[in-house]
């Protein structure tokens, strides 16, 4: 995912990272080339990766590579076992080298991370880490913002100038999709949203596509209608109150219009037909 709390851990730990040595630097080139490889070739890499970054001696320098793959793991389908490694060696790095919490004391990014990973992709917590403060804190922060996703409303024009109303779509299954034409691992999954929105349409799936960009970028994107709807989210105003803080990021509502399942970052059609299940959708 293409977070901002990323590049605000990884740039002042990338630039003392040479101390390690090659193995270190081979690390660095595995993840820069991650998102470049197939998918079944990505899969292994992720869990070759978690394993490297698990043998790293302790320190800021590792905690900022685990953190790195974390994020570039979940961008598809790493599958569980690689990802649970991915999951393992996060819990690791962050044992061996504590971060302080943030401003007004809330959790770390990095306790946040395996929050969302325990969370968002039923991962399982190695022992030690459940009882951390911060990670206690983080889990409370996410199930609030979920409570709030929940509750929110929302009103957005689409590409033909149509409103639509979260609200008014009770009844039908809802994704709510953010995305960019700058953002690669978006651009990657909308065809799979494009076919699951063409497939279940009449079995009353509704796909909502929200971009804080400018029609006159996001027209031209597109060389037919999508079967999804892509509205104009200007200010990027639903995405805070969804706390949108990176992109892609997905919310299926069920027909009562309870937020049934959240992912971050892309996800492939066999991801996101998991996702439907938890709506009804088979």
């Amino acid at each position: 995912m293409l977070r901002l709390r990323l590049l605000l851990l990884l740039v002042p730990a990338f630039a003392c990272i040479h101390a390690f040595g090659a193995d270190v630097n081979s690390i660095k080139s595995g993840l820069s080339g991650l998102r470049g490889l197939p998918e079944a070739q990505r899969a292994q890499r992720t869990g070759e990766l978690a394993h490297q970054i698990a043998a790293l001696p302790p320190g800021k320098d590792k905690l900022a590579l685990a953190v790195g793959l974390s994020h570039l793991a979940t961008e598809g389908d790493a599958g569980r076992d690689n990802l649970q490694a991915v999951t393992d060696t996060l819990a690791q790095a962050v044992k061996e080298s504590p971060v302080p919490p943030g401003k007004n004391n809330a959790p770390s990014g990095v306790y946040v991370e395996l929050a969302e990973l325990v969370r968002y992709e039923n991962m399982a917590l190695p022992a030690g880490l459940g009882e951390e403060p911060q990670y206690q804190a983080a889990v409370q922060m996410l199930a609030d913002q979920d409570k709030k996703v929940e509750s929110t409303d929302f009103t957005l024009r689409d590409t033909h100038n149509k409103k639509w109303t979260l609200s008014s779509l009770r009844g039908k299954v809802v994704v709510v999709n953010f995305w960019a034409t700058w953002c690669p691992p978006c651009r990657v999954e909308l065809p799979a949203l494009d076919a699951l929105a063409d497939h279940f349409a009449a079995d009353g799936l509704v796909v909502l596509a929200l971009t804080d960009e400018e029609s006159m970028k996001v027209i031209p994107f597109f060389r037919a209608d999508p079967h999804f709807h892509v509205l104009f989210d200007t200010g990027h105003k639903v995405g805070n109150d969804f706390f949108v803080a990176g992109i892609p990021r997905t919310y299926v509502f069920n027909r009562e219009g309870k937020l049934v399942a959240e992912a971050e970052d892309g996800r492939t059609q066999r991801q996101f037909l998991a996702m439907l299940q938890k709506a009804g959708l088979h």
